[in-house]
C-alpha cells in the first residue's frame, strides 16, 4: 500500500485545524448565547404574528433543556376580537442537529400535554380566517409557480414535522359552526420505534377512534389505519350539514416512496376502505355500500400539471381498472380522463357492483368477458373541440339468468305503473287487451318522425347511445356552468320509464346506461317494439300517459289522424310534458315562442325526406287545441308561459289545466276543498299582481325572441339575396310596429 506524502498530511492539518477551531468557537458562542437568541426569535415571531395576522401570541416560559431541546409552557394564540384559537400547557420539542446544519428543521422528539385547538365559525365570523388572507407585498412580482418544486417542498415539510418519537396526552380539537359541533379528544398518541398508537374520544364518548400503524417519516414510509372501537367511523355533523351519510369500518393509507427529478415529483401511495357506506340525495335514494375498495395511486406533479398516472390501479372487489387523470393549469386549463379495465370476466364485474347502487340488476347472472374504455379531453379555451369516447366491448357476453328485473317483459303485455315524486299512479296495461294501446303502425308517421327527429335522429342505427349528443351535452353544461342539457335518446328514456324510478341521481343514470347497453347489445327487443312501447308509456301532460290519451286529450282525434303541426307540437312537449298546455293561448292557437322550434324540426324532417319543405312553419299556424280545453286556459303572459313550458318533470308548476268536464271529487264536495278551477283563479290573481311595467317588458322580450326566430329561419329556397334582405326588413318593421302597439296599450 502506498504511503501518503507527509507534505500532503501537513497541508491538510494546516487547513482542518483552523476550521475545527472556528466551528468549536462558533458553537461555543452560539451555545452560550442560545437563550438570548431563543428569546429574540420568539419576540420576532410574536411581532410578525401581530402585524401580519392580528394574532396575540403569549408564551408563559420558553427555555433550553438540552443541546437541541426547548421547553414551552402556557402557550396561547388568540386572534384579535375572536375566540381563543390555541392553548398548550406543556410543550417540549427537540430537533435533529444534522438537518439543522443545512437549514432543515426535522423534529426528533415531541412531548405535548394538556392543550386544545378551538375552531369556531359563528354567524359567519371565524377565528381561523387569517389562514386564508393573502399577504400584501407591493414589490412582489407575479411568477408562475413550479408545482413539482412546490409539491416536493410540501411533502418534505410535512414529513419533517412528524417527530421520530411522540408523546401526546389530552389534546382537544374542536370545531363549532353555529349549531354544529364536533370534539376530538386525543387521550393518548404515541410514536415509538416507528410504531404509532392512539386513542381518540369523539364527542364526549359517542365513539372511540384509533389510529395505528407504522411511521417512518425519515424514510418516507408511512402505513396507518383509522377505525372505531366496536362500531363504524362516522361523523353525524357531516350528514347534518351536507346531507351526506358517510361511514366505514376501516380506512387505511400508505406512503411508500417520493421521488423528485426531471421536473417532476412522484408520490407513490395507496388508500383502502372496508365497508364504506355512502348516502346522498344526488347519488342515490338509498345506501350504497362498497365492501372493499382501494386505489394504488401514483401521483405525478409536474411544473404546470397534477396527474394520477396510468400505472395506478383501482380495486372494487374483483373489478380492477387503470385510471389516468390529468389537470393542466397553464398556459390554459386542460382536463384529461382515461379509464381502462382490460378484459375481465363479466360475472366478476357484476358481482363487484356496490350493493344498493343497481337494484334493478340485483341477482342477474351473466357470462363472457367485458372491457370498458373511456377517453375524455377538454381544453377549456376550446370547449367545442371536447373529445369524448366511452365504449363497453364484449366477448361472448350473455345473460344466463335474470334477477330482480326481467328485461324481456316489454316484449309482451305488461303492467306499467308511473310514479310521481316517488308515489305510484294508476297502473296502465300495455298491450292489445287495453283499448287505449296503440300499435306502432297506427301512429301517424309524421308523429313518429317528428319525435325521433327531436329526441333521437339515429334511433334505428345507434346502439342506445349517441356519443355526439352526450359530447354536446357536456359542452353545453360546461359553458353554462350547470347541468342543463341531457344526452338521453329514446332507448334511455324507455328504460328510465319502464324499469327505473324518475329520481335524478347519479346511480340511477349509470344503471339506466347499463340496462340500455344490455338490451341493445343482446337484442332483447327490436327497435320497432322499443318505439311502440315508448309511445305508449311516456308522459305527455299532467296525468296523461300514452299517445292515445295524448292525441285525444289535446286534439280530440286518434294517433293515426295527427297532422304535421300537431305531431311537431307533441314532440316539443316530450322533454317537459307537464308544461304542455302552456304552449297554447286561450283561443287555442300556439304561442309565438314555438314558431322557431317548428321551423327547426320541420327543416330537419324535410332534409331526411319525412315531409315537404314549406314556408308556413310546417303546420304551426294550423294547430288548434281541442275546444273543450280552451276555456280552461287562464291568460298567462308570454314570458311566464315560455318559462312554464320548459319546467322539468319534478318542478312545481302552476296548477294543472284540466279538462273542465272533470267534476270535484266526493271529498272535495264533503270538506269544501278548493277544486282546480278555484286554484287556477288564485294563480290568475297572483299573476295579475305583477306591475304593468314588468308585463310590458316581458311581452316585448318575447316579441323580440319570436321575430328573431322568424328572421333567423327565413326560408331562402329560390330567393335572391335582395329578396331575403327585403323579407328581413319587412319582419323588423313589423316587429317595431307591434312593440309600439304594446307600449300604447300599456299607457291606456
Amino acid at each position: 500500500m502506498k504511503r501518503l506524502n507527509p507534505k500532503y498530511i501537513r497541508i491538510a492539518a494546516f487547513i482542518l485545524i483552523p476550521l475545527l477551531l472556528i466551528i468549536f468557537t462558533g458553537g461555543y458562542i452560539v451555545y452560550s448565547k442560545r437563550e438570548a437568541l431563543l428569546q429574540k426569535a420568539i419576540s420576532k415571531a410574536k411581532a410578525k404574528a401581530r402585524s401580519d395576522y392580528n394574532l396575540d401570541v403569549k408564551i408563559g416560559s420558553a427555555h433550553f433543556t438540552g443541546m437541541s431541546t426547548v421547553s414551552f409552557s402556557d402557550v396561547t394564540i388568540v386572534p384579535e376580537q375572536r375566540d381563543s384559537l390555541l392553548n398548550i400547557k406543556n410543550f417540549v420539542v427537540s430537533v435533529k442537529l444534522l438537518p439543522l446544519v443545512i437549514g432543515n428543521i426535522k423534529l426528533a422528539d415531541v412531548y405535548l400535554q394538556d392543550g386544545f385547538i378551538n375552531l369556531t365559525s359563528v354567524k359567519g365570523v371565524k377565528n381561523f380566517d387569517f389562514l386564508f388572507k393573502k399577504k400584501r407585498d407591493s414589490t412582489a412580482t407575479h411568477t408562475k409557480v413550479d408545482l413539482s418544486q412546490l409539491a416536493n417542498h410540501l411533502v418534505n415539510e410535512i414529513l419533517y414535522k412528524i417527530p421520530d418519537n411522540l408523546h401526546l396526552s389530552n389534546f382537544l380539537l374542536s370545531f363549532r359552526a353555529d349549531s354544529d359541533r364536533i370534539r376530538l379528544l386525543a387521550k393518548t398518541a404515541l410514536i415509538k420505534d416507528g410504531n404509532l398508537t392512539s386513542t381518540i374520544d369523539v364527542d364526549n364518548g359517542a365513539s372511540i377512534w384509533h389510529i395505528d400503524g407504522k411511521m417512518h417519516p425519515s424514510d418516507k414510509d408511512i402505513d396507518v389505519k383509522l377505525y372505531a372501537q366496536g362500531k363504524k367511523v362516522e361523523l353525524p355533523v357531516i350528514e347534518k350539514k351536507f346531507k351526506l351519510k358517510l361511514n366505514f369500518d376501516t380506512i387505511s393509507t400508505r406512503l411508500t416512496k417520493v421521488e423528485h427529478g426531471g421536473g417532476e415529483t412522484k408520490i407513490f401511495g395507496s388508500w383502502a376502505v372496508h365497508n364504506l357506506l355512502i348516502n346522498h340525495p344526488a347519488l342515490s335514494s338509498g345506501n350504497i355500500v362498497f365492501p372493499d375498495a382501494s386505489i394504488d395511486a401514483n401521483l405525478f406533479v409536474g411544473q404546470n400539471y397534477i396527474s394520477v398516472d396510468s400505472s395506478s390501479l383501482i380495486h372494487i372487489k374483483k373489478l380492477t381498472a387503470r385510471p389516468f387523470i390529468k389537470y393542466t393549469l397553464n398556459p390554459v386549463k386542460i382536463y384529461e380522463l382515461k379509464i381502462n379495465t382490460g378484459w375481465l370476466n363479466a360475472a366478476d364485474i357484476f358481482d363487484s357492483f356496490p350493493s344498493g347502487m343497481f337494484e334493478a340488476l340485483d341477482g342477474i347472472q351473466v357470462a363472457g368477458k367485458l372491457n370498458y374504455a373511456l377517453n375524455f379531453y377538454m381544453n377549456t379555451t376550446k370547449p367545442d373541440d371536447l373529445q369524448f369516447d366511452s365504449r363497453l366491448s364484449k366477448d361472448n357476453f350473455r345473460i344466463v339468468k335474470y334477477g330482480k328485473t326481467d328485461l324481456t317483459k316489454l316484449n309482451s303485455t305488461f303492467v306499467y305503473t308511473p310514479y310521481e315524486k316517488g308515489k305510484p299512479m294508476s297502473p296502465h296495461l300495455i298491450g292489445p287487451e287495453n283499448p287505449e294501446f296503440t300499435p306502432l303502425e297506427r301512429i301517424a308517421p309524421t308523429l313518429r318522425n317528428a319525435v325521433m327527429t327531436a329526441e333521437d335522429p339515429s334511433f334505428y342505427t345507434n346502439h342506445g347511445f349517441v356519443e355526439e349528443a352526450i359530447r354536446k351535452s357536456l359542452v353545453t353544461d360546461f359553458k353554462d356552468k350547470k347541468f342543463k342539457r341531457g344526452g338521453s335518446g329514446i332507448s334511455m328514456q324507455l328504460v328510465k320509464n319502464a324499469y327505473l324510478s324518475k329520481e335524478k341521481t347519479l346511480a340511477r343514470k349509470i344503471e339506466e346506461i347499463l340496462i340500455v347497453w344490455i338490451i341493445e347489445n343482446n337484442r332483447i327487443m327490436t327497435k320497432n317494439r322499443m318505439l311502440e312501447v315508448y309511445f305508449n308509456i311516456i308522459e305527455w301532460g299532467r296525468g296523461i300517459y300514452g299517445i292515445s290519451e295524448a292525441s285525444h286529450y289535446y286534439f280530440g282525434k286518434s294517433p293515426s289522424e295527427l297532422t304535421l303541426g300537431e305531431s311537431i307540437y307533441l314532440a316539443s312537449i316530450v322533454p317537459y310534458p307537464k308544461g304542455g298546455l302552456y304552449a297554447f293561448q286561450p283561443d287555442g292557437t300556439l304561442r309565438p315562442g314555438l314558431h322557431g322550434y317548428f321551423n327547426l324540426i320541420g327543416r330537419l324532417m324535410a332534409q331526411k325526406g319525412y315531409t315537404q319543405r314549406d314556408t308556413n312553419a310546417y303546420g304551426f299556424y294550423e294547430v288548434r287545441l281541442r275546444e273543450g280545453l280552451r276555456r280552461a286556459i287562464a291568460p298567462v303572459d308570454t314570458a311566464t308561459a315560455d318559462s312554464l313550458m320548459k319546467q322539468s318533470d319534478d318542478t312545481e308548476l302552476l296548477p294543472a289545466l284540466e279538462d273542465p268536464v272533470k267534476k270535484p271529487t266526493f271529498f272535495q264536495r264533503l270538506f269544501g276543498k278548493k277544486d282546480t278551477t278555484a286554484q287556477k283563479a288564485e294563480e290568475k290573481e297572483k299573476l295579475k299582481e305583477k306591475s304593468a311595467k314588468e308585463k310590458l317588458k316581458e311581452q316585448i322580450e318575447a316579441l323580440k325572441l319570436d321575430y328573431k326566430n322568424r328572421i333567423d329561419n327565413i326560408d331562402t329556397t329560390g330567393k335572391t339575396r335582395k329578396e331575403i334582405r327585403q323579407e328581413k326588413r319587412r319582419l323588423k318593421k313589423e316587429q317595431s310596429d307591434k312593440e309600439d302597439e304594446l307600449k300604447e296599450k300599456a299607457n291606456l
